[in-house]
Parts: structure tokens; sequence; C-alpha cells
């Protein structure tokens, strides 16, 4: 069994080494390792091909970073050319413990073509569950941050977390970590470009609904995403750039009418506008 793994790389060239070296660990497939360098500073693209040369993995250069789309595009496109049927999309920062993680991940794909994308259990660790995700709802969901201002915490999980203990088909998968075919990939295009961070699970989700095709989630199959969140940068511009993709997810794939659409992204704004409040009161 083959399958291309695309990891991209943001100045990350210690988690990718990591990364690389636990997927060299999987049995029972015949990988590729793709690592696109997305524009990272030059010490640490120069540190991450030094590491794939080691490794024998597959090295391409970025030279402009338009987000995680953009970035994996790259890699998808060069994994269709060189004739793969599937392809993992695996953030740096993913520990691999099961040797078999590609091939359970791979089968429920392999037993049913309409599935075209695949996750697993991802934990952080700590133990915080992170797959699979919920539906996005119509404009009604845009209340969902002052709902939960009144809504009980799970300890174990997210609000947007759906059922992680059982195989099912499920909606939404986390973009850490997941298979996709790459047939399915052609039919649409390939991912959506405009986001630059954010959104991309939801878009991706809706051209999966829309083309009639499935997702799966295995409950028995985990990675873990050893995610520091202090190094994702300055909150405000996170912020800035979640409103931009929710907005264009709103508008291009939500499925509201208009008067969904408009009230789904007023409440947006205003929900976004007092987070970047917040952050710069506090």
């Amino acid at each position: 069994m083959k399958i291309a793994t695309i990891i991209l790389n943001y100045n990350s060239a210690n988690d990718c080494k990591k990364c690389i070296a636990g997927l060299q660990l999987q049995e029972g497939v015949e990988q590729e390792i793709v690592v696109v360098d997305n524009c990272s500073r030059k010490e640490e693209r120069e540190a991450v091909k030094d590491i794939c040369q080691t490794h024998g993995a597959t090295f391409i250069a970025n030279e402009t970073n338009g987000g995680y789309n953009a970035g994996n595009n790259i890699g998808l496109r060069y994994a269709a050319e060189k004739g793969y049927k599937f392809a993992l999309i695996a953030n740096p920062d993913m520990e691999f413990p099961q040797k078999d993680y590609l091939t359970r991940l791979l089968a429920p794909m392999l037993a049913d073509s309409e599935i075209v994308a695949c996750g697993s259990d991802i934990v952080t660790p700590n133990g915080i569950h992170q797959n699979p995700m919920h539906r996005d709802g119509d404009w009604h969901d845009s209340l969902g941050w002052f709902i939960g201002l009144f809504k009980k915490k799970p300890t174990d999980t997210y609000d947007f977390i759906d059922n992680f203990t059982v195989n099912h088909l499920c909606a939404k998968l986390s973009g850490c970590c997941f298979a996709v075919s790459l047939a399915f990939i052609n039919e649409i295009g390939f991912f959506d470009e405009y986001p630059m961070l954010y959104c991309e699970e939801a878009i991706f989700s809706r051209q999966v609904e829309r083309k009639g095709k499935k997702m799966y989630y295995t409950a028995d199959t985990q990675a873990i995403h050893a995610h520091i969140k202090d190094k994702k940068g300055n909150p405000v511009n996170r912020l800035r750039q979640w409103k931009r993709s929710r907005l264009y997810f709103i508008k291009k794939y939500s499925g509201d009418n208009a008067l969904g659409r408009f009230l789904a992204s007023l409440l947006t704004r205003i929900y976004i506008g007092m987070l970047i409040a917040k952050n710069r009161l506090f």
C-alpha cells in the first residue's frame, strides 16, 4: 500500500525532525514523506532541508507563504503527479505511537470508495481530544459564543468535538492530521486557497458533503498533537485572520439564505470584535 505523507513546515525544524523520524517507523505501507517548507526563516529552511536529506524525505521549498491550504496543495499536487492514490496531511508537531497507524487509517477508505477522508483520535499531551468535529450549522450557530457562556465545559475535549469514543462516519475532521483520497482532491480542484488560516476544516467538510461523499473517524487509531498554544503569535492578528476566513465560509459555503448570511456575518463580526477588544485591554 503506497501513500504520500505531506508535512507543511513553517519555522518548526525540531518538530519536523521528530515527526519524520516517527513516521519512518510505520509498518505495512510504502511511504514517501514530502516536506513542504512554507517560506520559513532561512536558517529554519536550511535545517529542514538537511533533515530531509538525512532521512530520505522529499523537500519542496515554497517561496511565498499563502497559508495552510496553499502550502498543502503544493504537496498534494506533487503526490498526484507521482500517481499516489492517498495522502496523509500532518502538522510537524504530530506524533504517532502506533506503528500501524497508517494502515489502520487507510482501511476504511480502501473498504468504501465513498469515504474520501479519514481521521483518527487526536489527543494533546495532557489528554484533550481534538477529533472528530461537529458539523458547522446554519446562522443560529453564530449565537454559540453567547450560549457557550452558560454551558458547562467538558474537561476532556472541546465544545465543538463529536463522540470520540467509537468509530463512525463524521461531519468534520481536524486539519492537523488526516488522510485523503487524491482522486477526490483532484475532483474538487484541490483545497480552497482563500483562507490564510482557520476554517479550512469547515470548508473541506462542505466540499465533501456537496459531492455526496463521506468522512470517517477511527477511534481505535490515535495520534498525539504536541501543540503549544503560546507559540501561535499575536492573538489579535489571529483573530483578524479568523474573521476573514469565517466570513468567507459564511458567504460561499454555509448554505444560508441571504438573511441567514447577513445575520451570521453580523454576529461573527460582533463576537470577534469583542475578543479583539478583550485582548487589547488585557
